[in-house]
């Protein structure tokens, strides 16, 4: 099978060294780590390993390399530059953003969740339940800007953004998982929202958890969007896991990069990562999470801080799904091998988002590089069996579905399937 390493590695590691996550790759760290990001570049930000755990999808890490403080190189002199330049462009930059629009039907609001928080909420309309979708780490609600409207027909859905990314307020403090599971209830209440079906992708999987345990009459229903790995059983810190992910061909840990090119617009940006085999982020969510520059290309990530990254990734905990008696529907990706010892249900016919191209498998050279490939997805496998059978002890039931071929975002490459077997979900819940 194709590398899916879908366990973030570099999170782990990097915080085990007291190092924050660079969101701004011209940063210098404090210190030189052995590992540095591990996904792609409109992902390098975007999960949190520590609190999501299963993000298979793409590549891992290259070896670190430190940047020179100062020098024609450094941040700072390139200020001073750039300072005219960008004085003389900012017409143009403003007439470029200003022609732009967001073409997702969506309301949007600001919910206040705290004194001096509010956070970001968008509402597609609709009819039926509520479905409230929380996003993974480093995302804004408009990670959902092209699928939630196609769910309108059967249910009400609604976005939000949590503190500290994107368009929320970003307060010095409140990145405990009570407190973003509180924001989530805030937001509910002050909606008047009763019994939601919550959707969480990535990192989420943390605030369903602990909101359906400690308010177990509040929500209908849990979807994990493959969200159900347990931070506290993370291989990256697991040295025996790492000896076997260092023994795998080179082409097995590398990735495609965007070029200058490729960057030259947030279209274009879209454009290669359909051509990289990445689900396209809709264009509202890259303008979201990338600064603009004054030519009109993407720049650096903008949706977070380090600061933030850094506190949203502490605090992990056990995921304990026992007090969880509402129906849960999890979907996760492994090509439905025989060797997944849990009960599940296979799509044997998944159908992928025509924007969407998974890379082709790796085939390896010989025997050996075959004999370090199996290893390492056996390994990673006992990861997502562990994890996957400590979520079917929920007592409130559980259906796990494997999408194969699925990206991490599968709401986007694999559209489709994630809305079909919502809507089965929300129609076994009435």
């Amino acid at each position: 099978m194709d590398l899916k390493l879908k366990l973030a590695l570099w999170h782990k590691v990097a915080k085990r060294q007291k190092r924050p996550d660079r969101l701004n790759k011209n940063a210098k760290p404090r210190i030189r780590p052995p590992l540095i990001e591990l996904i792609d570049e409109e992902r390098r930000i975007v999960e949190s390993p520590s609190r999501y755990g299963y993000y298979f999808a793409g590549t891992l890490m290259r070896m670190a390399k430190g940047s020179a403080p100062y020098g024609p190189d450094s941040v700072s002199l390139k200020i001073l530059v750039s300072i005219p330049v960008l004085l003389m462009a900012l017409p143009v930059l403003a007439q470029q953003q200003s022609d732009w629009r967001d073409p997702s039907p969506h309301r949007v609001q600001f919910v206040t969740v705290e004194e001096g928080v509010k956070v970001e909420v968008l509402d597609w309309g609709g009819k039926g339940r509520p479905v409230v979708l929380l996003t993974g780490s480093g995302n804004t609600a408009h990670i959902y800007d092209e699928f939630a409207p196609k769910l309108g027909v059967f249910c009400h859905p609604y976005a939000i953004t949590r503190r500290g990314y994107g368009n929320s307020s970003r307060p010095r403090s409140g990145y405990t998982q009570a407190r973003l599971a509180e924001d989530v209830l805030r937001v509910l209440d002050q909606l008047n929202l009763a019994h939601p079906v919550l959707v969480g992708h990535s990192m989420a999987g943390e605030e369903l958890t602990r909101l359906a345990s400690d308010h177990p009459d509040r929500f209908a229903g849990l979807v994990y969007l493959d969200a159900v790995s347990d931070p506290t059983d993370f291989p990256g810190s697991s040295p025996a896991y790492m000896g076997l992910f260092n023994k795998l061909p080179q082409e097995r840990k590398s990735d495609s990069q965007a070029s200058a090119s490729d960057r030259k617009s947030f279209q274009a940006y879209r454009e290669w990562q359909m051509r990289a085999g990445k689900a396209p982020f809709p264009e509202s969510e890259l303008r979201n999470m990338y600064a603009m520059n004054p030519d009109g290309s993407v720049g650096d990530y903008k949706a977070s801080t380090p600061a933030v990254h850094q506190a949203v990734g502490a605090g992990d905990q056990r995921r304990d799904y026992s007090l969880i008696k509402v129906p849960i529907l999890a979907t996760f990706s492994w090509s439905c091998s025989e060797k997944i010892t849990t009960p599940y249900i296979c799509i044997e016919r998944p159908h992928h988002n025509p924007q969407y191209a998974a890379k082709p498998p790796y085939q390896p050279k010989n025997a050996d590089e075959r004999a370090a490939i199996e290893a390492f997805d056996d390994a990673t496998l006992a990861y997502v069996n562990r994890w996957n059978k400590n979520l079917l002890a929920a007592p409130g039931g559980v259906r796990l579905v494997d999408i194969p071929g699925a990206d991490h975002y599968a709401f986007i490459s694999n559209e489709e399937d994630v809305e079909r077997e919502l809507r089965v979900f929300l129609k076994r819940l009435q």
